[in-house]
Protein backbone atom coordinates (compact mmCIF):
# COMPACT_ATOMS: atom_id res chain seq x y z
CA UNK A 1 0.00 0.00 0.00
CA UNK A 2 1.38 3.15 -1.00
CA UNK A 3 1.24 6.62 0.57
CA UNK A 4 -0.32 7.95 -2.38
CA UNK A 5 -3.22 5.00 -2.08
CA UNK A 6 -4.10 6.78 1.33
CA UNK A 7 -4.21 10.26 0.19
CA UNK A 8 -6.59 9.36 -2.71
CA UNK A 9 -8.58 7.35 0.11
CA UNK A 10 -8.72 10.48 2.26
CA UNK A 11 -9.57 12.81 -0.57
CA UNK A 12 -12.61 10.70 -1.20
CA UNK A 13 -13.32 10.35 2.48
CA UNK A 14 -13.30 14.24 2.40
CA UNK A 15 -15.68 13.81 -0.52
CA UNK A 16 -18.12 11.31 1.14
CA UNK A 17 -18.61 13.87 3.90
CA UNK A 18 -19.27 16.63 2.74
CA UNK A 19 -21.98 15.65 0.62
CA UNK A 20 -23.48 13.88 3.80
CA UNK A 21 -22.74 17.09 5.70
CA UNK A 22 -26.36 17.92 6.44
CA UNK A 23 -26.60 14.16 8.00
CA UNK A 24 -26.75 13.23 11.51
CA UNK A 25 -23.12 13.24 13.13
CA UNK A 26 -23.25 9.25 13.19
CA UNK A 27 -24.23 8.96 9.06
CA UNK A 28 -21.36 11.79 8.31
CA UNK A 29 -18.81 9.33 10.27
CA UNK A 30 -19.95 6.28 8.44
CA UNK A 31 -19.70 7.67 5.03
CA UNK A 32 -16.79 9.06 5.90
CA UNK A 33 -15.35 5.82 6.69
CA UNK A 34 -17.22 4.26 4.10
CA UNK A 35 -15.55 6.38 1.32
CA UNK A 36 -12.44 5.98 2.94
CA UNK A 37 -12.18 1.82 2.83
CA UNK A 38 -13.42 1.62 -0.19
CA UNK A 39 -11.03 4.35 -1.97
CA UNK A 40 -8.41 1.98 -0.14
CA UNK A 41 -9.41 -1.52 -1.67
CA UNK A 42 -10.01 0.04 -4.85
CA UNK A 43 -6.13 0.87 -4.93
CA UNK A 44 -5.68 -2.33 -4.02
CA UNK A 45 -7.56 -4.87 -6.62
CA UNK A 46 -10.85 -4.83 -4.63
CA UNK A 47 -14.17 -3.66 -5.78
CA UNK A 48 -16.34 -4.29 -2.66
CA UNK A 49 -16.13 -4.50 0.87
CA UNK A 50 -18.10 -6.15 3.76
CA UNK A 51 -20.30 -3.79 5.84
CA UNK A 52 -19.63 -6.51 8.88
CA UNK A 53 -15.92 -6.00 8.12
CA UNK A 54 -16.08 -2.02 9.12
CA UNK A 55 -18.38 -2.60 11.40
CA UNK A 56 -20.67 0.23 9.77
CA UNK A 57 -24.24 0.14 10.51
CA UNK A 58 -26.32 0.13 7.63
CA UNK A 59 -28.80 2.41 8.22
CA UNK A 60 -26.93 5.56 9.16
CA UNK A 61 -25.19 5.31 6.24
CA UNK A 62 -28.27 4.95 4.18
CA UNK A 63 -29.43 7.90 6.31
CA UNK A 64 -26.19 10.23 5.24
CA UNK A 65 -27.49 10.24 1.64
CA UNK A 66 -24.03 9.00 0.27
CA UNK A 67 -25.07 5.04 -0.10
CA UNK A 68 -28.17 2.95 -1.41
CA UNK A 69 -29.51 0.15 -3.38
CA UNK A 70 -28.90 -0.14 -7.16
CA UNK A 71 -32.02 2.35 -7.72
CA UNK A 72 -31.04 5.30 -5.38
CA UNK A 73 -28.36 7.00 -7.61
CA UNK A 74 -25.85 7.14 -4.79
CA UNK A 75 -22.29 7.18 -5.33
CA UNK A 76 -21.98 4.21 -2.72
CA UNK A 77 -24.12 0.97 -3.90
CA UNK A 78 -24.93 -1.48 -0.80
CA UNK A 79 -26.00 -5.02 -2.34
CA UNK A 80 -28.43 -7.41 -0.82
CA UNK A 81 -25.26 -9.68 1.11
CA UNK A 82 -24.46 -6.47 2.72
CA UNK A 83 -21.54 -5.79 0.18
CA UNK A 84 -20.28 -1.99 -0.19
CA UNK A 85 -19.16 -0.69 -3.79
CA UNK A 86 -18.20 2.14 -5.54
CA UNK A 87 -21.16 2.60 -8.32
CA UNK A 88 -19.16 2.64 -10.92
CA UNK A 89 -17.94 -0.70 -9.92
CA UNK A 90 -21.16 -1.97 -9.16
CA UNK A 91 -23.30 -1.00 -12.15
CA UNK A 92 -19.64 -2.47 -14.64
CA UNK A 93 -20.09 -5.72 -12.85
CA UNK A 94 -23.65 -6.05 -13.06
CA UNK A 95 -23.72 -5.18 -16.77
CA UNK A 96 -20.64 -7.98 -17.35
CA UNK A 97 -22.08 -10.54 -15.28
CA UNK A 98 -25.38 -9.89 -17.67
CA UNK A 99 -23.64 -9.75 -21.01
CA UNK A 100 -21.67 -13.01 -19.96
CA UNK A 101 -24.53 -14.86 -18.99
CA UNK A 102 -26.31 -13.76 -22.35
CA UNK A 103 -23.41 -14.97 -24.11
CA UNK A 104 -23.18 -18.30 -22.03
CA UNK A 105 -26.65 -19.13 -23.06
CA UNK A 106 -27.27 -18.12 -26.59
CA UNK A 107 -26.10 -21.95 -27.55
CA UNK A 108 -24.80 -21.59 -31.26
CA UNK A 109 -26.17 -24.06 -33.87
CA UNK A 110 -24.72 -27.69 -33.75
CA UNK A 111 -21.24 -27.97 -35.17
CA UNK A 112 -21.48 -28.37 -39.59
CA UNK A 113 -19.82 -31.77 -41.06
CA UNK A 114 -16.87 -29.57 -41.98
CA UNK A 115 -16.11 -29.28 -38.18
CA UNK A 116 -16.96 -32.29 -37.27
CA UNK A 117 -14.82 -33.73 -39.80
CA UNK A 118 -12.02 -31.72 -38.95
CA UNK A 119 -11.99 -32.78 -35.54
CA UNK A 120 -11.66 -36.24 -36.55
CA UNK A 121 -8.80 -35.60 -38.77
CA UNK A 122 -7.23 -33.55 -36.24
CA UNK A 123 -7.35 -36.16 -33.22
CA UNK A 124 -7.84 -39.28 -34.46
CA UNK A 125 -9.22 -42.07 -32.47
CA UNK A 126 -6.50 -43.94 -31.82
CA UNK A 127 -4.34 -40.98 -30.17
CA UNK A 128 -2.33 -41.42 -27.58
CA UNK A 129 -5.27 -40.98 -24.49
CA UNK A 130 -3.92 -38.24 -21.62
CA UNK A 131 -3.38 -34.49 -22.63
CA UNK A 132 -5.15 -35.27 -26.17
CA UNK A 133 -7.73 -36.39 -24.55
CA UNK A 134 -8.72 -33.65 -22.70
CA UNK A 135 -7.72 -31.20 -25.35
CA UNK A 136 -10.17 -32.81 -27.69
CA UNK A 137 -13.04 -32.64 -24.84
CA UNK A 138 -12.00 -28.64 -24.37
CA UNK A 139 -12.46 -28.26 -28.90
CA UNK A 140 -16.00 -30.16 -28.59
CA UNK A 141 -17.05 -27.81 -25.75
CA UNK A 142 -15.77 -24.58 -27.55
CA UNK A 143 -18.05 -25.84 -30.62
CA UNK A 144 -20.90 -26.19 -28.22
CA UNK A 145 -21.30 -22.81 -26.92
CA UNK A 146 -20.15 -18.89 -27.37
CA UNK A 147 -18.67 -18.46 -24.46
CA UNK A 148 -15.59 -20.74 -23.50
CA UNK A 149 -12.90 -20.93 -20.15
CA UNK A 150 -10.06 -22.77 -21.40
CA UNK A 151 -8.17 -23.25 -18.16
CA UNK A 152 -4.84 -24.99 -17.74
CA UNK A 153 -1.30 -24.46 -15.81
CA UNK A 154 1.72 -24.15 -18.37
CA UNK A 155 2.40 -26.85 -20.80
CA UNK A 156 -0.80 -28.28 -20.97
CA UNK A 157 -1.77 -26.92 -24.08
CA UNK A 158 -3.91 -24.04 -24.25
CA UNK A 159 -2.69 -22.95 -27.42
CA UNK A 160 -2.65 -26.05 -29.51
CA UNK A 161 -6.31 -26.74 -28.53
CA UNK A 162 -7.42 -23.32 -29.27
CA UNK A 163 -5.51 -23.59 -32.90
CA UNK A 164 -7.07 -26.62 -33.85
CA UNK A 165 -10.50 -24.75 -32.47
CA UNK A 166 -10.33 -22.20 -34.91
CA UNK A 167 -9.57 -25.12 -37.57
CA UNK A 168 -13.00 -26.24 -37.14
CA UNK A 169 -14.73 -23.79 -36.97
CA UNK A 170 -13.06 -22.08 -39.85
CA UNK A 171 -13.55 -25.72 -41.48
CA UNK A 172 -17.09 -24.73 -41.38
CA UNK A 173 -17.09 -21.12 -42.15
CA UNK A 174 -14.17 -19.98 -44.23
CA UNK A 175 -15.31 -16.77 -44.01
CA UNK A 176 -15.07 -16.50 -40.06
CA UNK A 177 -13.46 -12.91 -38.84
CA UNK A 178 -11.22 -14.01 -36.01
CA UNK A 179 -9.16 -12.29 -34.04
CA UNK A 180 -6.25 -13.17 -31.23
CA UNK A 181 -5.61 -10.78 -28.11
CA UNK A 182 -3.85 -10.59 -24.58
CA UNK A 183 -3.70 -7.87 -21.75
CA UNK A 184 -0.31 -6.89 -22.49
CA UNK A 185 2.26 -6.42 -25.38
CA UNK A 186 3.98 -9.11 -23.94
CA UNK A 187 1.47 -11.72 -23.95
CA UNK A 188 0.05 -10.85 -27.26
CA UNK A 189 3.58 -11.55 -29.25
CA UNK A 190 4.00 -15.03 -26.79
CA UNK A 191 0.32 -16.11 -28.23
CA UNK A 192 1.22 -15.07 -31.96
CA UNK A 193 4.26 -17.08 -31.93
CA UNK A 194 2.50 -20.12 -29.95
CA UNK A 195 0.12 -20.21 -32.40
CA UNK A 196 2.49 -19.67 -35.51
CA UNK A 197 4.67 -23.25 -33.76
CA UNK A 198 0.78 -24.81 -33.32
CA UNK A 199 -0.33 -24.67 -36.88
CA UNK A 200 2.43 -25.84 -38.41
CA UNK A 201 0.92 -28.97 -38.46
CA UNK A 202 -2.73 -27.60 -39.63
CA UNK A 203 -4.14 -27.93 -43.47
CA UNK A 204 -2.28 -25.03 -45.46
CA UNK A 205 -5.58 -23.82 -46.44
CA UNK A 206 -6.56 -23.10 -43.05
CA UNK A 207 -3.28 -21.60 -42.08
CA UNK A 208 -3.97 -19.05 -44.67
CA UNK A 209 -7.21 -18.28 -43.07
CA UNK A 210 -5.86 -18.02 -39.02
CA UNK A 211 -5.26 -14.16 -37.98
CA UNK A 212 -1.27 -13.37 -38.72
CA UNK A 213 -0.99 -11.60 -35.22
CA UNK A 214 -2.06 -10.82 -31.71
CA UNK A 215 -2.68 -7.67 -30.57
CA UNK A 216 -3.70 -6.14 -27.10
CA UNK A 217 -7.00 -5.63 -25.56
CA UNK A 218 -6.07 -1.73 -25.95
CA UNK A 219 -5.28 -1.93 -29.15
CA UNK A 220 -8.21 -4.09 -30.56
CA UNK A 221 -10.76 -1.81 -28.61
CA UNK A 222 -9.08 1.47 -29.47
CA UNK A 223 -8.18 2.69 -26.33
CA UNK A 224 -5.28 5.35 -27.29
CA UNK A 225 -5.00 6.63 -23.64
CA UNK A 226 -5.49 5.06 -20.45
CA UNK A 227 -8.69 5.63 -19.00
CA UNK A 228 -9.65 6.91 -22.16
CA UNK A 229 -13.03 6.24 -24.22
CA UNK A 230 -12.61 3.14 -26.28
CA UNK A 231 -12.99 3.48 -30.36
CA UNK A 232 -15.23 -0.16 -30.53
CA UNK A 233 -17.85 0.02 -27.77
CA UNK A 234 -22.05 -1.62 -28.10
CA UNK A 235 -22.66 1.36 -30.63
CA UNK A 236 -19.59 0.71 -33.05
CA UNK A 237 -18.98 -3.27 -32.24
CA UNK A 238 -16.01 -4.86 -33.21
CA UNK A 239 -16.38 -6.56 -36.53
CA UNK A 240 -15.75 -9.99 -35.13
CA UNK A 241 -16.90 -13.94 -35.03
CA UNK A 242 -14.86 -15.36 -32.61
CA UNK A 243 -12.80 -13.69 -30.23
CA UNK A 244 -9.55 -15.68 -27.89
CA UNK A 245 -7.99 -13.68 -25.59
CA UNK A 246 -5.24 -15.07 -23.70
CA UNK A 247 -3.86 -15.16 -20.26
CA UNK A 248 -7.59 -14.08 -19.20
CA UNK A 249 -6.60 -13.94 -15.62
CA UNK A 250 -5.36 -11.00 -16.22
CA UNK A 251 -8.32 -9.18 -16.90
CA UNK A 252 -9.74 -6.87 -14.70
CA UNK A 253 -13.40 -5.44 -14.18
CA UNK A 254 -13.47 -2.11 -16.20
CA UNK A 255 -11.42 -3.93 -19.31
CA UNK A 256 -13.57 -6.86 -19.39
CA UNK A 257 -16.43 -4.93 -19.36
CA UNK A 258 -15.13 -2.63 -22.01
CA UNK A 259 -14.45 -5.85 -23.84
CA UNK A 260 -17.68 -7.59 -23.63
CA UNK A 261 -19.40 -4.96 -24.52
CA UNK A 262 -17.94 -3.96 -27.74
CA UNK A 263 -18.05 -7.95 -28.77
CA UNK A 264 -21.53 -8.77 -30.94
CA UNK A 265 -23.82 -10.46 -29.06
CA UNK A 266 -23.68 -13.74 -31.23
CA UNK A 267 -19.68 -14.05 -31.22
CA UNK A 268 -17.98 -16.60 -29.74
CA UNK A 269 -15.44 -15.54 -26.41
CA UNK A 270 -12.64 -18.15 -25.96
CA UNK A 271 -11.11 -16.98 -22.70
CA UNK A 272 -7.95 -18.85 -22.13
CA UNK A 273 -6.02 -18.71 -18.70
CA UNK A 274 -5.02 -20.19 -15.21
CA UNK A 275 -7.69 -20.28 -12.56
CA UNK A 276 -4.45 -21.31 -9.83
CA UNK A 277 -2.50 -17.68 -11.26
CA UNK A 278 -2.75 -14.18 -9.66
CA UNK A 279 -5.83 -12.08 -10.21
CA UNK A 280 -5.72 -8.99 -12.11
CA UNK A 281 -3.75 -5.88 -10.72
CA UNK A 282 -6.68 -3.40 -11.39
CA UNK A 283 -9.91 -3.88 -9.56
CA UNK A 284 -11.81 -6.58 -10.30
CA UNK A 285 -11.75 -10.02 -12.19
CA UNK A 286 -12.84 -11.52 -14.78
CA UNK A 287 -11.94 -14.68 -13.89
CA UNK A 288 -13.76 -14.39 -10.35
CA UNK A 289 -17.27 -15.22 -12.31
CA UNK A 290 -15.34 -18.75 -13.12
CA UNK A 291 -14.08 -19.72 -10.01
CA UNK A 292 -16.68 -21.57 -8.52
CA UNK A 293 -17.48 -23.99 -11.82
CA UNK A 294 -16.02 -27.42 -11.21
CA UNK A 295 -17.24 -30.24 -13.60
CA UNK A 296 -19.46 -30.21 -16.84
CA UNK A 297 -23.38 -31.11 -16.71
CA UNK A 298 -24.33 -34.47 -17.71
CA UNK A 299 -26.10 -33.04 -20.97
CA UNK A 300 -23.18 -31.49 -21.83
CA UNK A 301 -20.89 -34.21 -21.53
CA UNK A 302 -22.84 -36.66 -23.57
CA UNK A 303 -22.90 -34.03 -26.15
CA UNK A 304 -19.14 -33.86 -26.33
CA UNK A 305 -18.68 -37.98 -26.21
CA UNK A 306 -21.11 -37.67 -28.93
CA UNK A 307 -19.20 -34.83 -31.24
CA UNK A 308 -15.49 -36.72 -30.27
CA UNK A 309 -16.95 -40.35 -30.73
CA UNK A 310 -16.01 -41.36 -27.84
CA UNK A 311 -17.79 -44.21 -25.82
CA UNK A 312 -19.24 -42.97 -22.47
CA UNK A 313 -19.32 -39.75 -21.26
CA UNK A 314 -16.69 -38.57 -19.24
CA UNK A 315 -15.97 -36.16 -17.00
CA UNK A 316 -13.65 -33.42 -18.30
CA UNK A 317 -12.49 -32.07 -14.91
CA UNK A 318 -11.57 -33.52 -11.45
CA UNK A 319 -14.58 -33.34 -9.40
CA UNK A 320 -17.26 -35.77 -8.48
CA UNK A 321 -20.19 -33.84 -8.09
CA UNK A 322 -21.50 -30.82 -9.98
CA UNK A 323 -21.43 -27.55 -8.84
CA UNK A 324 -23.83 -25.30 -9.09
CA UNK A 325 -23.31 -22.33 -11.35
CA UNK A 326 -24.39 -19.46 -13.58
CA UNK A 327 -21.59 -20.75 -15.91
CA UNK A 328 -21.22 -24.35 -15.63
CA UNK A 329 -20.87 -26.04 -19.19
CA UNK A 330 -18.25 -22.60 -19.65
CA UNK A 331 -15.72 -23.74 -18.34
CA UNK A 332 -13.24 -26.90 -18.90
CA UNK A 333 -9.46 -27.66 -17.36
CA UNK A 334 -6.80 -28.71 -18.94
CA UNK A 335 -4.37 -30.64 -15.98
CA UNK A 336 -1.72 -32.84 -18.00
CA UNK A 337 1.32 -30.60 -18.21
CA UNK A 338 4.10 -31.49 -21.18
CA UNK A 339 6.25 -28.98 -19.84
CA UNK A 340 5.87 -30.63 -16.92
CA UNK A 341 6.14 -34.01 -16.50
CA UNK A 342 4.07 -35.71 -13.24
CA UNK A 343 8.15 -36.85 -12.20
CA UNK A 344 9.19 -32.86 -12.43
CA UNK A 345 10.34 -31.14 -9.25
CA UNK A 346 8.66 -28.30 -11.15
CA UNK A 347 5.46 -29.68 -11.89
CA UNK A 348 4.68 -30.74 -8.40
CA UNK A 349 5.54 -27.76 -6.36
CA UNK A 350 3.04 -26.02 -8.66
CA UNK A 351 0.46 -28.71 -8.01
CA UNK A 352 1.13 -28.30 -4.53
CA UNK A 353 0.33 -25.04 -4.76
CA UNK A 354 -2.56 -24.61 -6.50
CA UNK A 355 -3.84 -27.11 -4.02
CA UNK A 356 -3.01 -25.03 -1.22
CA UNK A 357 -0.22 -27.83 0.44
CA UNK A 358 2.10 -26.06 2.05
CA UNK A 359 4.06 -28.58 4.16
CA UNK A 360 3.77 -30.67 0.62
CA UNK A 361 5.33 -27.88 -1.19
CA UNK A 362 8.07 -26.84 1.93
CA UNK A 363 9.03 -30.79 2.11
CA UNK A 364 9.67 -31.01 -1.71
CA UNK A 365 12.19 -27.73 -1.12
CA UNK A 366 13.62 -29.23 1.45
CA UNK A 367 14.53 -32.13 -1.42
CA UNK A 368 17.28 -29.70 -2.68
CA UNK A 369 16.22 -30.35 -6.82
CA UNK A 370 18.34 -29.09 -9.19
CA UNK A 371 15.39 -27.22 -10.66
CA UNK A 372 14.28 -26.29 -7.11
CA UNK A 373 16.55 -23.81 -4.78
CA UNK A 374 16.02 -22.14 -2.02
CA UNK A 375 18.14 -19.84 -0.30
CA UNK A 376 16.77 -18.99 3.00
CA UNK A 377 17.42 -15.61 4.39
CA UNK A 378 16.28 -13.19 6.45
CA UNK A 379 15.60 -9.46 7.71
CA UNK A 380 15.08 -6.61 5.04
CA UNK A 381 18.11 -6.17 3.25
CA UNK A 382 19.55 -8.46 0.74
CA UNK A 383 22.72 -10.87 1.51
CA UNK A 384 25.67 -10.95 -0.29
CA UNK A 385 24.88 -14.34 -1.28
CA UNK A 386 21.63 -13.32 -2.72
CA UNK A 387 23.11 -10.47 -5.20
CA UNK A 388 25.84 -12.94 -6.47
CA UNK A 389 22.56 -15.42 -7.55
CA UNK A 390 20.94 -13.20 -9.02
CA UNK A 391 24.21 -11.58 -11.03
CA UNK A 392 24.85 -14.71 -11.69
CA UNK A 393 21.75 -15.88 -13.44
CA UNK A 394 22.23 -13.16 -16.26
CA UNK A 395 25.72 -14.54 -16.99
CA UNK A 396 24.06 -15.64 -20.61
CA UNK A 397 23.26 -11.65 -21.18
CA UNK A 398 26.47 -10.43 -19.77
CA UNK A 399 28.21 -13.28 -22.21
CA UNK A 400 25.70 -11.78 -25.45
CA UNK A 401 26.63 -8.32 -24.83
CA UNK A 402 30.48 -9.15 -24.33
CA UNK A 403 30.17 -10.16 -27.83
CA UNK A 404 27.61 -7.84 -29.08
CA UNK A 405 28.68 -4.71 -31.69
CA UNK A 406 27.25 -1.03 -32.72
CA UNK A 407 25.30 -2.29 -35.60
CA UNK A 408 25.35 -5.75 -35.37
CA UNK A 409 21.26 -7.80 -34.96
CA UNK A 410 19.82 -7.42 -31.21
CA UNK A 411 18.18 -10.58 -31.38
CA UNK A 412 20.98 -13.17 -29.66
CA UNK A 413 20.52 -9.51 -26.09
CA UNK A 414 16.77 -10.02 -26.37
CA UNK A 415 17.55 -14.31 -26.38
CA UNK A 416 19.90 -14.05 -23.74
CA UNK A 417 17.72 -11.70 -21.70
CA UNK A 418 14.90 -13.86 -21.71
CA UNK A 419 16.83 -16.45 -20.37
CA UNK A 420 16.55 -14.97 -16.97
CA UNK A 421 14.39 -12.63 -14.78
CA UNK A 422 14.57 -11.41 -10.93
CA UNK A 423 11.65 -11.17 -9.79
CA UNK A 424 10.17 -9.22 -6.64
CA UNK A 425 6.55 -9.07 -4.94
CA UNK A 426 7.14 -5.44 -3.70
CA UNK A 427 8.28 -2.36 -5.45
CA UNK A 428 10.26 -0.49 -2.87
CA UNK A 429 13.31 -1.51 -0.67
CA UNK A 430 16.11 -3.61 -0.83
CA UNK A 431 13.92 -6.66 -1.52
CA UNK A 432 11.58 -5.08 -3.67
CA UNK A 433 11.88 -4.06 -7.69
CA UNK A 434 13.77 -0.46 -7.08
CA UNK A 435 16.67 -1.97 -5.12
CA UNK A 436 17.37 -5.28 -7.29
CA UNK A 437 17.14 -3.06 -10.39
CA UNK A 438 19.76 -0.31 -9.13
CA UNK A 439 22.42 -3.33 -7.69
CA UNK A 440 22.51 -5.12 -11.54
CA UNK A 441 22.59 -1.80 -12.57
CA UNK A 442 25.45 -1.35 -10.72
CA UNK A 443 26.55 -4.93 -12.16
CA UNK A 444 25.77 -3.91 -15.45
CA UNK A 445 28.36 -1.26 -14.88
CA UNK A 446 30.98 -3.29 -13.29
CA UNK A 447 30.85 -5.56 -16.22
CA UNK A 448 31.85 -2.68 -18.35
CA UNK A 449 29.99 -2.61 -21.52
CA UNK A 450 29.96 1.98 -21.39
CA UNK A 451 32.55 2.95 -23.54
CA UNK A 452 32.95 6.26 -21.29
CA UNK A 453 30.47 7.78 -18.79
CA UNK A 454 27.54 9.23 -19.28
CA UNK A 455 25.91 12.24 -17.99
CA UNK A 456 23.12 10.67 -17.93
CA UNK A 457 23.72 7.62 -15.72
CA UNK A 458 22.70 5.32 -18.51
CA UNK A 459 24.16 2.41 -19.74
CA UNK A 460 24.17 0.50 -22.80
CA UNK A 461 22.64 -3.16 -22.41
CA UNK A 462 20.26 -1.50 -19.78
CA UNK A 463 16.89 -3.51 -20.25
CA UNK A 464 13.50 -1.39 -20.15
CA UNK A 465 9.45 -2.09 -19.17
CA UNK A 466 7.47 0.24 -20.40
CA UNK A 467 4.70 1.33 -18.20
CA UNK A 468 2.14 3.37 -19.75
CA UNK A 469 0.78 2.33 -23.02
CA UNK A 470 1.28 4.91 -25.98
CA UNK A 471 -0.87 3.47 -28.95
CA UNK A 472 0.94 5.98 -31.57
CA UNK A 473 4.37 4.23 -30.78
CA UNK A 474 2.59 1.08 -30.69
CA UNK A 475 3.98 0.77 -27.17
CA UNK A 476 1.98 -0.83 -24.09
CA UNK A 477 2.45 -1.14 -20.46
CA UNK A 478 4.89 -4.18 -20.11
CA UNK A 479 6.86 -4.20 -23.18
CA UNK A 480 10.39 -5.06 -22.72
CA UNK A 481 13.33 -3.39 -24.72
CA UNK A 482 17.12 -2.77 -24.13
CA UNK A 483 19.35 0.62 -24.21
CA UNK A 484 21.81 0.28 -27.04
CA UNK A 485 24.04 2.24 -29.03
CA UNK A 486 23.21 2.31 -32.83
CA UNK A 487 25.63 4.94 -34.30
CA UNK A 488 29.15 6.21 -33.79
CA UNK A 489 28.36 8.91 -31.66
CA UNK A 490 27.34 7.07 -28.57
CA UNK A 491 23.79 7.74 -28.50
CA UNK A 492 21.69 5.73 -26.87
CA UNK A 493 18.00 4.13 -28.51
CA UNK A 494 15.25 1.48 -26.90
CA UNK A 495 15.35 -1.23 -28.65
CA UNK A 496 12.05 -3.48 -29.22
CA UNK A 497 10.73 -6.57 -30.67
CA UNK A 498 8.71 -5.41 -33.63
CA UNK A 499 5.19 -6.84 -33.13
CA UNK A 500 5.70 -9.69 -35.90
CA UNK A 501 8.30 -10.69 -34.16
CA UNK A 502 10.89 -11.08 -36.95
CA UNK A 503 12.53 -7.26 -36.92
CA UNK A 504 13.12 -4.93 -34.33
CA UNK A 505 12.35 -1.13 -34.09
CA UNK A 506 14.90 2.00 -32.39
CA UNK A 507 12.92 4.73 -30.76
CA UNK A 508 14.92 8.01 -29.34
CA UNK A 509 14.61 7.61 -25.65
CA UNK A 510 13.07 11.12 -25.79
CA UNK A 511 9.32 10.07 -27.46
CA UNK A 512 9.19 7.08 -24.31
CA UNK A 513 6.50 6.82 -22.40
CA UNK A 514 7.22 6.14 -18.75
CA UNK A 515 9.68 3.36 -18.14
CA UNK A 516 11.29 1.64 -15.35
CA UNK A 517 14.58 -0.52 -15.31
CA UNK A 518 13.84 -4.24 -16.08
CA UNK A 519 16.41 -6.40 -14.30
CA UNK A 520 13.72 -7.56 -11.84
CA UNK A 521 10.15 -6.92 -12.62
CA UNK A 522 7.43 -7.39 -9.94
CA UNK A 523 5.69 -10.92 -10.80
CA UNK A 524 2.36 -8.85 -11.58
CA UNK A 525 4.20 -7.82 -14.88
CA UNK A 526 5.92 -10.82 -15.43
CA UNK A 527 2.30 -12.77 -16.33
CA UNK A 528 2.06 -13.25 -19.77
CA UNK A 529 5.97 -14.17 -19.65
CA UNK A 530 8.21 -17.24 -19.45
CA UNK A 531 11.74 -17.74 -18.95
CA UNK A 532 14.27 -20.36 -18.96
CA UNK A 533 15.26 -19.47 -15.09
CA UNK A 534 13.66 -17.38 -12.13
CA UNK A 535 14.70 -16.31 -9.20
CA UNK A 536 12.15 -14.84 -6.74
CA UNK A 537 13.20 -12.58 -3.94
CA UNK A 538 10.58 -12.84 -0.80
CA UNK A 539 10.11 -9.53 1.06
CA UNK A 540 11.52 -9.77 4.89
CA UNK A 541 8.37 -8.77 6.78
CA UNK A 542 5.07 -10.31 6.88
CA UNK A 543 3.03 -8.66 3.26
CA UNK A 544 -0.38 -9.39 2.08
CA UNK A 545 1.09 -9.63 -0.92
CA UNK A 546 2.82 -13.02 -0.34
CA UNK A 547 0.19 -15.39 -1.32
CA UNK A 548 0.00 -19.17 -2.61
CA UNK A 549 -1.35 -17.53 -6.12
CA UNK A 550 1.63 -15.33 -6.31
CA UNK A 551 4.26 -17.59 -5.76
CA UNK A 552 2.48 -19.91 -8.19
CA UNK A 553 2.85 -17.37 -10.64
CA UNK A 554 6.24 -16.52 -10.30
CA UNK A 555 6.87 -20.28 -10.31
CA UNK A 556 5.08 -20.92 -13.56
CA UNK A 557 7.26 -18.04 -15.38
CA UNK A 558 10.18 -20.51 -14.85
CA UNK A 559 10.62 -23.33 -18.06
CA UNK A 560 13.45 -25.52 -16.30
CA UNK A 561 14.42 -23.94 -12.79
CA UNK A 562 13.18 -21.59 -10.19
CA UNK A 563 15.29 -20.06 -7.03
CA UNK A 564 13.68 -19.24 -3.59
CA UNK A 565 15.25 -16.24 -1.69
CA UNK A 566 13.80 -15.36 1.50
CA UNK A 567 12.58 -16.58 4.77
CA UNK A 568 11.39 -20.43 5.13
CA UNK A 569 8.38 -18.56 8.13
CA UNK A 570 7.46 -16.35 5.09
CA UNK A 571 7.35 -18.67 2.71
CA UNK A 572 5.15 -21.25 4.63
CA UNK A 573 2.88 -18.35 5.43
CA UNK A 574 2.80 -17.36 2.32
CA UNK A 575 1.93 -20.89 0.67
CA UNK A 576 -1.06 -21.21 3.09
CA UNK A 577 -2.49 -17.41 2.26
CA UNK A 578 -5.67 -17.54 -0.39
CA UNK A 579 -5.68 -14.09 -2.49
CA UNK A 580 -8.83 -12.67 -1.39
CA UNK A 581 -11.45 -12.73 -4.75
CA UNK A 582 -12.19 -9.26 -6.31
Amino acid sequence: MTSNNRLLARAFADQCRRWAQHAPDASVEAAQKAGFALALAASEGEIRIALADLSLDAAALRESGVAGDSSSGRPLIMDDAGHLYLARYFFAKARLDAGLLARHHAVPPPPGEGARQMLARLFPPLAAQGAEDEQRRAVALALLRRLVVISGGPGTGKTFTVARLLACLLADAPALRVALAAPTGKAAARIQESMRLCAQDLPPEIVRRLPPNAVTLHRLLGLDVEGGAARHHAGNPLALDVLVVDEASMLDLMLAHQLCAALPPRARLILLGDRAQLQAVEAGSIFTAFQTCTDLSAATRAAIAELTGEAEPVRANDAEDVTPSPFQDAVISLTQSRRFPPESPLGRLARHLAAGEAQAALALLDQKHVELCYLESSGGTRASAEDDRLAAGYAAYWEALSKWQVGNDPKPLFQALERFRALCVVREGERGVSGVNRALGAALAAFGRSRRERDDGLLPGQPILIRRNDATLHLFNGDIGILLERGEDDALFACFPAHDARDYRWLPLSRLPAWESAFAMSVHKAQGSEFDHVALLLPGTENPLMTRELLYTALTRARQSITLLGNRALLKNAMAREQKPK
